[in-house]
């Protein structure tokens, strides 16, 4: 039996577009990581590397969004809760379209790594805000625009017959596993620092 989609499809996503990521992933868990672990996070981190990654903005996407299906995106999704990932996985469930895509490429802040290492997260995972995963007809025109709009973007893939989810790191090939519980969730859960100091 063929499952509906989860979500209504309003555009398209068809084999040979470019998958696109606009917008930096994992700031808002980065930020939430923050507030709840400052005080150990200060011990690896200074004030003000703290203060910036707390504060660091890029421009509001959202109000952006016309102008890149005008370029020619043809679908989009924000990603948020569950990270990424997820809206990777979301995207390509809805059209029950396979991708492949290349993770190192997906935009993301130096100081957003060095916290989830920190704190034993996987960034992939982590909520995000003001960041979208777009097919696209040409993803390096939604790539310049982005950039003159002082939006980080980048093509991370493209979209491929069939259903399977392939990642590509290097020459190696994995598949992306279902979405979990958001990596924010769970690390602020087990309180990740109480056992080391």
């Amino acid at each position: 039996m063929i499952r509906p989609p989860k979500r209504e499809c309003s555009g398209r996503m068809e084999p040979g577009e470019d998958l696109v990521v606009a917008g930096y992933m994992g700031q808002k868990g980065t930020r939430e990581l923050i507030r709840v672990f400052e005080k150990e996070l200060s011990q690896w981190f200074s004030k003000r590397f703290l203060q910036e990654a707390v504060t660091e903005v890029q421009p509001d996407i959202a109000s952006h969004l016309q102008k890149l299906m005008e370029l020619g995106a043809t679908e989009t999704e924000p990603a948020g809760e569950g990270g990424i990932f997820k809206a990777i996985w979301d995207l390509s469930g809805a059209y029950r379209i396979g991708l492949t895509f290349f993770p190192r490429k997906i935009p993301v802040r130096q100081s957003t790594i060095e916290i989830c290492e920190r704190c034993g997260c996987n960034p992939y995972r982590l909520f995000c805000e003001n960041c979208l995963v777009l097919a696209a007809e040409n993803g390096g025109q939604i790539v310049e625009a982005c950039a003159d709009l002082g939006i980080p973007a980048a093509v991370i893939g493209h979209v491929e017959k069939g259903s399977v989810r392939k990642i590509r790191h290097g020459e190696e090939t994995g598949y992306l596993e279902r979405p979990g519980e958001d990596e924010l969730y769970r690390v602020t859960k087990a309180g990740i620092f109480s056992d080391t100091l």
